[in-house]
């Protein structure tokens, strides 16, 4: 019952502030000896100090404790890593260090995360040569921790050479290669570390079967997509309660253009396995209403939308980017501003930059320039950051169009104000000049454009060929 309380202290001074309260709890615990009957107590003690103390000087603390058990920095250290203070987890360790407290394997993994968070690459090397030195090379969570931070902090191939030198690995060490892959953009790589796992003996989880679906999504690969489909089907049996691999279905068929299957999986149709414990969340529906807007389905956005609240289904400033996107395609004028003024007053959410820039777009797709520009004008009036470079140059896009000189001229002032770099923003202009036969402004515009060295970047598009 007093451990319960205590704690119970413990978290309303953390919540509120109180230091004087930690201080003299503490000091009380010091008196009765009771602080060193549990090490959790003394963790929460040095947590509590931590959210509370200004410079978060917890060396005085740290020093009340047995210098010879790793167990309570262990402890401590961990507690640091799952709260987010990666920094008092670092300075920890750093006293275990000096101090002579053995270093274990825990310690090292949990310093390991945190170095990772923080960006201290070199500090993980240094803890990398200890793990070296130590004789710990073998250890599969050492080498996972390690694989996670070369993988995010350095070159991704050094955690694969670290991934290929651990002499026993697992499932988790795969998966932070496969991570680290895919944040590099080396899809075609992931991919095959998938195929090779069976090899290494090595199970596919759902973050493996995720990750290749998103390298699949990345590549357009849409018959591995499919295989790797039929394989979670005969291999996972809670599909329907896994709402990040429907997601990643759903958006890999989606980017390869199978709107059809995608909306079969979000059905999930074919599929009579616990339908009662069917998830659908809002990232589920987001990237359903995704996946209709970038394959030209808007009618069908507007539907899934409504179909969306009627469920319950709370929106998210995702939802509300495609659904204004949808309407600007289908010249539905009122039902986009409707959307976007539903945004705050309905859902409390504040409208970002992107929400401003759809909105812009679909008044200038329904030639409503001026209204578009007095809403820029007073956006831009209220000294908003929202104000981008998109908005101004979506005016000026439709400006070209419609053949609107003066108008086009003050939006891209306005842009190269905010980003006198961008060459597609000067492009423009020299366009709408030739439409209007203004060669001497055109020439003007092409010396600014070779003083400046300003290069529009190409692009791309990647497909597969099938037989």
């Amino acid at each position: 019952m007093w451990r319960s309380n205590i704690f119970e202290f413990l978290q309303q001074c953390g919540v509120s502030g109180n230091l004087s309260g930690i201080k003299k709890l503490h000091a009380q615990l010091l008196r009765s000896g009771m602080l060193f009957l549990s090490h959790h107590l003394h963790t929460q003690l040095i947590a509590t100090y931590a959210a509370s103390l200004p410079n978060n000087n917890l060396n005085s603390f740290f020093k009340c404790m047995n210098s010879n058990n790793p167990l309570h920095f262990n402890a401590i250290i961990s507690y640091f890593c799952r709260k987010g203070y990666s920094f008092l987890a670092l300075a920890s360790f750093s006293f275990m260090h000096s101090n002579g407290v053995p270093l274990d394997t825990y310690a090292l993994c949990s310093t390991l995360t945190a170095s990772s968070k923080l960006k201290y690459l070199n500090l993980g090397k240094q803890i990398h040569a200890h793990v070296g030195k130590s004789g710990w090379s073998s250890s599969v969570f050492l080498g996972s921790a390690l694989i996670d931070l070369y993988s995010k902090l350095s070159d991704v191939r050094d955690a694969a050479l670290l991934f290929d030198e651990i002499p026993v690995k697992n499932t988790v060490c795969a998966n932070a290669l496969l991570s680290g892959y895919g944040e590099a953009g080396l899809l075609v790589q992931e991919l095959e570390l998938v195929r090779k796992m069976p090899t290494l003996k090595l199970k596919h989880d759902h973050f493996t079967l995720s990750a290749a679906l998103r390298a699949c999504t990345g590549l357009s690969a849409v018959e591995i997509g499919r295989q790797v489909h039929c394989y979670l089907l005969r291999t996972t049996p809670d599909v329907e309660g896994d709402v990040f691999l429907q997601s990643a279905l759903i958006e890999m068929y989606g980017k390869c253009g199978l709107v059809k299957k995608a909306w079969l999986v979000f059905k999930l149709v074919g599929m009579d396995i616990r339908k009662e414990l069917r998830s659908r969340d809002v990232v589920l529906w987001t990237t359903m209403l995704g996946v209709y807007g970038r394959n030209g389905c808007y009618k069908e956005v507007i539907d899934l939308y409504n179909d969306m609240l009627v469920e319950g289904i709370r929106p998210d400033g995702v939802a509300f980017l495609t659904v204004i996107s949808a309407c600007g395609r289908t010249g539905q004028v009122h039902a986009g501003v409707k959307y976007f003024e539903s945004m705050a007053n309905d859902f409390k959410l504040d409208p970002g930059p992107e929400h401003y820039s759809c909105l812009v777009d679909l008044l200038c797709r329904a030639g409503e320039l001026q209204r578009a520009w007095e809403f820029l004008n007073e956006t831009h009036h209220k000294g908003m950051e929202k104000c981008t470079v998109s908005m101004w140059g979506a005016l000026l896009s439709a400006c070209v169009d419609r053949g609107d000189l003066e108008l086009g001229k003050l939006a891209a002032q306005r842009a190269l104000e905010i980003d006198p770099q961008n060459a597609g923003i000067c492009i423009m202009l020299s366009n709408l000049y030739a439409r209007f036969g203004m060669w001497e402004e055109i020439g003007h515009l092409r010396v600014l454009i070779r003083e400046r060295g300003l290069r529009k970047e190409v692009g791309c598009s990647w497909i597969q060929v099938t037989d």
